[in-house]
């Protein structure tokens, strides 16, 4: 395998699959019981992205025979509900070990066979290795919520990828202090999705031109301190800066601070992969619902940028700081540490405008439902965008990626969704608000 891309693909793949079993190096007890019925056991996360590999590159591209096409019906997601996923005969770790490791060492087979210059737009640029790549790496993250949810000690580490990267935080607090707290961007048109990115997804796509007014953004993300202060003012306890749906929601639920808080004399402590800590005030908030962002940002006379304003605000790069891949002074991505680093810390990841950490360290809720762009058609199947798309109380626009997204599965452009109740994902917010 001398082709450059190809060898880059072979590399992304070992790493995924590296932080893959890393994430199931448990206890079988462990892997299959149910740790909220808002996640999937472990172990079919696990055997999942197998069979989507299976499916996509040994089936639809290498015109393979299925090996295990039994257990289709097992792992379509569509099928059978995160809740309904313990009941079902799925393969134990052991076996989804053996059948992962099957798929993968035939799809290497696969990849060294490909022509990457094929027009099929599957093939064409390596699209459906990008497509499997990002799908696992999306599902690692699956994992490390469904590990947060178990407050199982121990299981989950800072810096727990090889090689150990811990954050370099010097400096943060200095550049937090000179920093204006909000950044302008200037009314005019711009070119929102992409037409170029190689393994951009469907709903991506395509780049089109739309004016926005001018408005302001936040500099950075919201911190757990500032957050604090909403909760001691009272924010859960006063229905006006709430939606209807969402003061029906805390009032249904009673919830009172983010998910994994609680108050202890003068202390906010909060649980984070099964250890007891104080809140770190200068971290960005995380575990909100699209809910409680949206209540803040009315409660500090703001309001939450649409996806439009957010994507604007990068400008108008496939990161912000510019076309390279992510580096260590840029951004938190890929488990560099199991949690967001401080605000502040990556001056170097500015966008043009000034907005900083955009990307990385907590998806970032906006004002937009998850909408198809105009002239959008679905590729490669309906399932992935299409069926979600809707603008009644279904799912909300993140954007920006967290601490445990993979720099593979983060763009400017990358567009994830979620139903506003959600709080077990790494999410937080930044405010924004239209020129006076």
């Amino acid at each position: 395998m001398t082709d450059p891309l190809k060898e880059k693909i072979a590399a992304e793949l070992a790493a995924v699959r590296d932080r893959s079993l890393t994430y199931t190096d448990a206890d079988d007890d462990l892997l299959v019981r149910q740790h909220s019925p808002l996640m999937s056991p472990l172990v079919w996360d696990l055997a999942h992205v197998g069979n989507y590999e299976e499916l996509w590159v040994l089936r639809e591209v290498g015109g393979i025979t299925p090996l295990r096409p039994e257990i289709d019906d097992l792992y379509d997601a569509f099928k059978h509900p995160r809740t309904n996923r313990p009941a079902l005969p799925l393969l134990g770790p052991a076996e989804a070990r053996r059948y992962i490791s099957g798929v993968r060492g035939r799809v290497l087979d696969v990849l060294d066979k490909i022509q990457l210059d094929d027009p099929d737009p599957l093939r064409a640029g390596g699209f459906v290795f990008g497509l499997i790549l990002q799908h696992e790496h999306q599902h690692d993250e699956t994992m490390l919520a469904t590990l947060q949810l178990s407050k199982e000690p121990g299981l989950v580490r800072d810096g727990e990828l090889p090689p150990a990267r811990s954050l370099n935080l010097k400096g943060a607090a200095s550049n937090l202090g000179r920093a204006a707290p909000e950044v302008h961007v200037p009314g005019g048109i711009f070119t929102m999705g992409t037409d170029t990115l190689p393994w951009a997804y469907d709903n991506e796509r395509p780049a089109h031109r739309m004016y926005l007014p001018g408005y302001w953004i936040d500099r950075f993300p919201v911190s757990n301190a500032a957050y604090a202060e909403f909760i001691a003012a009272g924010g859960y306890d006063d229905p006006r800066w709430w939606m209807p749906k969402g003061w029906e929601w805390v009032e249904t639920t009673g919830v009172h601070a983010p998910l994994f808080w609680q108050r202890d004399g003068d202390t906010w402590w909060r649980t984070r992969f099964g250890r007891e800590e104080p809140v770190p005030m200068d971290e960005p908030v995380q575990h909100v619902s699209w809910y409680e962002a949206d209540a803040y940002a009315r409660w500090a006379g703001k309001r939450l940028p649409t996806e439009a304003e957010w994507e604007k605000a990068c400008g108008g790069r496939t990161y912000p700081w510019g076309d390279g891949d992510p580096g260590l002074a840029h951004a938190n991505l890929g488990h560099r540490a199991a949690r967001p680093a401080p605000i502040g810390a990556f001056p170097e990841g500015a966008s043009p405008y000034g907005a900083e950490q955009l990307i990385g360290d907590v998806w970032e809720w906006t004002d937009s439902w998850f909408l198809p762009y105009p002239g959008f058609r679905s590729f490669p199947y309906k399932e992935y965008s299409e069926v979600f798309f809707g603008e009644t109380e279904t799912y909300r626009v993140l954007r920006g990626g967290s601490w445990a997204t993979h720099p593979t599965a983060v763009r400017t452009t990358f567009r994830n969704w979620d139903y506003p109740i959600r709080r077990q994902i790494f999410a937080g917010f930044r405010c924004a608000r239209s020129e006076d």
